[in-house]
């Protein structure tokens, strides 16, 4: 058993895990303790037991049982949080085994989730995913469902009463996903309407942590929120941005992902996803610090795959570099890039590597427009194109980054000041 040691009284919890060798169980249950400090609960202690599969009555063994129970005894433990997802008997089975609410690590994510959503489609989503996931744990009465009244791994929705009639919860999902697909249809407008303004969207997506908002942040100055804790963004936000060569693109900063992520939590959250599926460009970042960079460049790029992003460019951006010990070690090819977001380094390869990578070819022009072909500079402000103009004796003088079908108009006025 590893002991963690916190001073600051909150919630306490104890982490139990199981080792079948299916998936890396020691990292998992790392990722859990931060997953349980991003609740704001405190992580107490943690158990792990190897299994070939898990005990179908309480999931780990009736021995492992007897420790929990002691243990929480012994620790004033608030409620105990396993690293798989449970079944209604096996969260039933154990609570009355150790008389301390249990909860699993679907619950504990959509408990964050519940907190974190701002946005009206978020806490929307949120709802859902957390009411289809209650919906077969509501049946039964008595102590082992009073104890989901509070704490972490039951806020939001999940503070509903529990023995609501199913047909009204029913209702309620159905209401939610309709309410859903209006936000949806809504969405895609505003994407049919950038597409048909000519806007090039660029999604910000990786794994949680990784730095998508400081990296959002830093390179449009949104004031998203950004903090060292899981899951800190749950709403896509979506910010200009103005590239070197004068192009103008949409930012959009998605949710984070995690190892395991259940199917319906990605399903809940397709919004945010589809805004990565339809852009033009993909950020994939990862926490280069992180001895699981590779695992999690990797967990999005199948995701990616998933979403049918494969068709378009995806450049994976090495955050952190400062707390690398030889940044040179790290991966390097064409859409790779190496950055600090925090401190801005590496920014400016980034950009380039983003021009580089834009949907349309552009040109930078230095021209002189005599004043009687002034139709031709109207022309470039109709397309976005003007970074400066100034009029001369001789004629406009302007700079502008020009799309390729546009060249044959203004190749012969360009000069070299």
């Amino acid at each position: 058993m590893e002991i963690h040691d916190n001073s600051e009284k909150i919630q306490r919890a104890l982490l139990v895990g199981i080792d079948t060798g299916e998936y890396d169980a020691e990292s998992s249950m790392k990722e859990l303790y931060e997953l349980v400090k991003s609740a704001g609960a405190e992580p107490v202690a943690s158990m792990m037991q190897k299994r070939e599969k898990p005990d179908g009555a309480t999931c780990v063994g009736s021995g492992r049982i007897e420790e929990i129970k002691e243990f929480c005894e012994q620790n004033e433990i608030d409620f105990i949080v396993f690293d798989v997802e449970l079944t209604p008997t096996q969260i039933r089975n154990i609570e009355n085994e150790t008389d301390v609410r249990t909860i699993d690590r679907t619950m504990l994510i959509l408990d964050i989730f519940a907190v974190r959503a701002k946005t009206n489609e978020g806490k929307l989503q949120v709802e859902l995913a957390q009411l289809k996931y209650l919906m077969p744990r509501l049946s039964g009465k008595g102590k082992e469902m009073s104890r989901l009244g509070g704490g972490v791994g039951t806020r939001g929705p999940g503070e509903t009463k529990l023995e609501t009639d199913k047909r009204h919860i029913r209702r309620k999902i159905e209401y939610l996903k309709e309410e859903l697909a209006r936000m949806t249809n809504r969405r895609e407008q505003l994407r049919a309407r950038r597409k048909k303004d000519g806007i090039i969207t660029v999604a910000i997506v990786g794994y949680t942590n990784a730095g998508k908002s400081t990296l959002m942040n830093t390179l449009t100055q949104a004031g998203v929120l950004s903090e060292n804790k899981l899951f800190a963004t749950l709403d896509p936000t979506s910010r200009a941005l103005k590239l070197p060569n004068g192009v103008s693109v949409m930012m959009i900063d998605t949710v984070g992902l995690v190892r395991r992520l259940p199917h319906h939590l990605v399903e809940a959250f397709k919004s945010t996803l589809e805004e990565a599926a339809l852009a033009d460009i993909i950020l994939n970042v990862c926490d280069a610090s992180s001895n699981e960079f590779e695992l999690h460049l990797d967990v999005t790029n199948k995701l990616l795959a998933e979403l049918g992003c494969n068709d378009r460019p995806i450049i994976s951006v090495f955050n952190k570099c400062d707390l690398v010990g030889n940044p040179d070690d790290l991966p390097m090819g064409r859409e790779t890039v190496r950055i600090c977001a925090k401190m801005g380094i590496g920014i400016e390869e980034l950009l380039n590597a983003i021009e580089e990578n834009l949907p349309v070819r552009l040109r930078k022009f230095t021209l002189l427009v005599p004043f009687e072909n002034a139709a031709v500079i109207a022309t470039l402000r109709k397309a976005g194109a003007l970074q400066s103009e100034e009029y001369t004796a001789d004629g406009i003088k302007v700079e502008a980054v020009v799309e390729e079908p546009l060249w044959h108009l203004i190749e012969h006025y360009s000069v070299n000041f």
